[in-house]
């Protein structure tokens, strides 16, 4: 539980700094807390060839190429994975070739879903310092899982929270979720005047871990790219003086693009969950984002009348996009003339925790955060880095996955500095 200092520590500083920011609009709903959490085993990206190849016994240098150069595009340093010695030591079958280990690998799984989307919830709780007993909705994702009752019903008991707190769980979104999962406490926050709603994503890899085989080379993608962990955020409307609201989330759009679901497939089988990702993906979302923002800006309040200076155009907006792969924000920054700093947020949550799925949403949004505070506490105003997004007011919060599915907000920093754009 969050004790009483923390929550008058954490009051204070809110406060404090809730002088400095933009204020939302009334009855819109605002993100007030971020949390994250992991799994205790880290990854270095350069160890992962030799790591992968070793545990899974497999000799093939061909495919030992292949992955060390997949590991190379990637742009990931590091990443946190559940998978360890220890659990191949007690389950050495999954490292094995066609062996029936669903039941093993999801019993790691939903264990270890539930661990990481507590820890990430109880930080984030102490970020936004109110109570666990204040949460009256519980929106939780997750692709990592398969049981009922399902995690949502896990986690509430996990955290303690009240069994009358209205529970939502989307399951499977994949790389979207995160973002689905804002559109949904977004939806319950703004219907609910009052509510506190609390988001909880968590993932992890181990239902796709199996040996590699010529026969399925886009299985080392996965090696090279994903990474496990869990995200959270609180979400309500009209923020107290004690809260510190972060981003507003003006405007919600979800789209499908239709003939494309087998684009991003998976599949779960007796040996895990067979997973296969398009070449073609990048060049999809390329072909089709830059209408997908602008369905989104049209939302902005000043749209239909904005002229000139006043234009909501992509210079002048902060970007917060979910890093599929460094190919996916390549074609975006082309596609929409985007300066290279308008990811950055992305690209160094790509960098640290690789694609984690659903979560990384969140680690880009507290990556934003980060700058921003950063900038404040600064002894002196420092230049604005080339293509640099902080003081952008508007923005668009972006994630692509199965269907293919598009999930975007047009969302408002509120941490960006009074008289920016």
């Amino acid at each position: 539980m969050v004790s009483a200092r923390d929550v008058d520590t954490t009051a204070a500083a809110n406060k404090q700094q809730q002088a400095n920011c933009l204020a939302p609009n009334p009855g819109k709903a605002t993100i007030l807390a971020l949390g994250h959490a992991f799994p205790q085993q880290l990854v270095m990206q350069d160890y992962v060839v030799e790591g992968f190849m070793r545990n899974t016994n497999c000799n093939d240098p061909e495919l030992k190429e292949k992955l060390a150069r997949l590991c190379k595009t990637t742009t990931v340093k590091t990443r946190y994975v559940v998978m360890s010695d220890e659990i191949l030591k007690s389950y050495p079958e999954l490292a094995q070739e066609g062996l029936p280990t669903m039941k093993q690998r999801l019993d790691i799984s939903n264990k270890a879903v539930t661990q990481m989307a507590t820890e990430a919830s109880l930080a984030c709780i102490k970020a936004w310092g109110g109570d666990l007993s204040a949460i009256t909705h519980l929106v939780y994702v997750s692709s990592s899982e398969a049981r009922f009752p399902g995690g949502d019903l896990h986690l509430a008991r996990a955290l303690g929270l009240s069994p009358d707190v209205r529970r939502v769980m989307l399951a499977f979104t994949g790389c979207s979720g995160g973002v689905a999962g804002l559109r949904v406490a977004k939806g319950l926050a703004e219907s609910c005047p009052g509510a506190r709603v609390l988001l909880a994503t968590s993932e992890t890899t181990v239902a796709g871990f199996r040996p590699p085989s010529p026969d399925r080379p886009y299985d080392l993608v996965g090696v090279a790219l994903f990474g496990d962990g869990a995200g959270a955020a609180v979400v309500g409307t009209d923020p107290t003086a004690q809260e510190r609201p972060l981003f507003e989330l003006y405007s919600a759009l979800q789209r499908f693009l239709p003939d494309t679901e087998k684009t991003i497939d998976g599949r779960l089988t007796e040996e895990g969950i067979k997973f296969q990702l398009g070449r073609e993906l990048p060049h999809i979302i390329e072909a089709h984002v830059e209408s997908f923002c602008q369905k989104l800006i049209k939302e902005h309040p000043s749209a239909a009348a904005a002229e000139g200076d006043n234009m909501l155009t992509y210079d002048k907006m902060f970007w917060a996009v979910h890093p599929g792969g460094p190919a996916i924000l390549t074609k975006m920054e082309g596609r929409l003339g985007l300066d290279g700093g308008k990811l950055r947020a992305s690209r160094s949550a790509l960098r640290d925790f690789g694609n984690a799925s659903s979560n990384t949403i969140v680690y880009v949004l507290e990556n934003m955060v980060e700058e921003s505070r950063q900038r404040t506490e600064a002894p002196a105003p420092e230049p604005e880095p080339e293509g640099g997004q902080e003081q952008c007011e508007w923005g668009l919060i972006l994630a692509f996955g199965p269907g293919i599915t598009f999930e975007g907000i047009l969302a408002r920093n509120l941490q960006a500095r009074l008289g920016a754009n």
